[in-house]
């Protein structure tokens, strides 16, 4: 157990509780609902940085539908960079949302790459981790999702886009390299999630061709996220600003779900919820 973990250790009915197994064997695909508590999110532009508008928003993506809440309070911003935010000003952020998101009774999954600001966020309720790196960013972050015995969603991610690679063999070795990680730390095989990573460290073709090849990462045999709502990759199709690529979103999140996602990231949860029940009703009668 790292110095971080035992200095904190998980209160009862937080993290453990959550029973990622049981929401896997669900029928349709679970949404995850994203809650940046950021000024300099690509999407909703710090509409929900405001306490009370983020856990507003979080009230109404759970009366939606959504099975689990994403808050992150740093922004990774694809394709474009963003600003560092240091561990202080990434909880300051967080202390007044993520507590009382809790309190709604929605599972909380912390987007984080600081294993301290994880380390925290598992000691005060969250459910699951949600590692933009993979468990290859901040060295303490396996041990600390490992000692809180939580799920971990492991991104796939570059430190630069090449155009050059065969973007799926690059994700089987980068995932090859975080389950190995994950393994020497004593995370669960069964708590792993993995998340292709779209728009991040790739060209927009390569982003739709990881969610066309999304079949290869099932030989890993982790259960698979995506996140595709509202990336750049729709405007390479169909010039659209981020507020206007629902319709992109769900299209990719369908697909990703034919090719077994089971679980689905989303800005638009009822909407996300809607087309995921509806296709599954549509192909139960087929």
């Amino acid at each position: 157990m790292s110095a971080l973990s035992r200095q904190t250790p998980a209160r009862p009915g937080s993290g453990p509780g959550f029973d990622l197994q049981l929401l896997l064997q669900r029928r349709t695909a679970a949404v995850m609902g994203i809650l940046n508590v950021t000024p300099d999110s690509f999407s909703d532009g710090g509409r929900f940085a405001a306490p009370e508008a983020a856990v507003a928003q979080a009230r109404r993506m759970i009366a939606q539908g959504a099975d689990l809440i994403d808050i992150g309070a740093e922004s990774t911003r694809p394709y474009i960079g963003a600003e560092p935010v240091d561990r202080d000003e990434e909880l300051r952020r967080l202390e007044p949302v993520l507590p009382a998101v809790v309190e709604l009774g929605a599972a909380v999954s912390i987007d984080t790459m600081k294993a301290s600001v994880a380390d925290w966020a598992f000691a005060n309720g969250a459910a699951m981790g949600n590692d933009v790196w993979g468990l290859q960013g901040d060295p303490d972050m396996a041990a600390v999702v490992a000692a809180h015995g939580v799920p971990v969603v492991v991104m796939h991610n570059r430190e630069s886009v090449d155009p050059a690679i065969d973007v799926v063999a690059d994700m089987l070795a980068f995932f090859e390299r975080s389950l190995a990680i994950a393994s020497r730390a004593g995370i669960p095989a069964a708590k792993i999630i993995l998340d292709p990573g779209i728009g991040f460290g790739k060209t927009q073709d390569q982003s739709m061709i990881a969610l066309a090849k999304l079949d290869a990462l099932h030989a890993l045999g982790c259960p698979i996220l995506v996140g595709a709502s509202r990336k750049r990759f729709i405007a390479s199709v169909v010039p659209s600003e981020p507020q206007q690529r629902l319709g992109g979103s769900l299209a990719a999140h369908l697909i990703a779900v034919r090719h077994g996602a089971k679980i689905i990231r989303a800005h638009d949860v009822a909407e996300t919820m809607q087309a995921i029940r509806v296709t599954a009703a549509i192909e139960d009668r087929q």
